[in-house]
């Protein structure tokens, strides 16, 4: 009983997320272009970004919103900006943990949830002394591309059960 409990609370996810932020990131240590719109390619990831065509469970990765202030606040910054942390797409408004191994779709692209984006050693670099542990926790979630299709800035983070 405490188990179909707890699965119906997993699958209760009414929250619309929004498209923050875009970027993509080219070649490994290139500065991130931000982007007003980007394709996403099934099995493959986002078109232009270094992680395209890499087979693995990492195409995408997304960040949310509310824990930049969080982050920036550890790491002794007034705002953070989203390029330092090297992340493809900055969310508000929905719990991206929730999406980690489920379905959601961004404008009309549908991604599966993969893995925790947890931080890199480049973040002692990027944040200064702390970067890494300030990021554990906060560094999002990755995603592989289910279904191909544009994102653009604004659009909607939806569950797809």
């Amino acid at each position: 009983m405490l188990e179909t409990g707890l699965g119906q609370l997993l699958q209760t996810l009414p929250q619309q997320g929004r498209v923050q932020w875009l970027a993509v990131r080219p070649e490994r240590r290139a500065a991130m272009l931000i982007v007003d719109s980007v394709m996403a390619e099934a099995g493959k990831g986002l078109v232009g970004d270094r992680y395209k065509s890499i087979n693995g469970k990492r195409q995408v990765t997304l960040i949310q919103a509310e824990h930049l202030p969080a982050i920036a606040s550890m790491v002794g910054f007034s705002q953070l900006d989203p390029a330092r942390l090297r992340r493809n797409i900055v969310v508000k408004g929905i719990n991206l943990l929730a999406l980690k191994d489920k379905l959601f779709q961004i404008g009309g692209a549908v991604f599966q949830g993969s893995g925790l984006a947890h931080p890199c050693s480049r973040m002692e670099e990027i944040l200064g002394p702390g970067g890494y542990n300030a990021m554990r926790g906060h560094g999002g979630i990755t995603a592989m591309v289910h279904k191909s299709g544009i994102i653009r800035l604004h659009d909607s983070v939806i569950y797809r059960p």
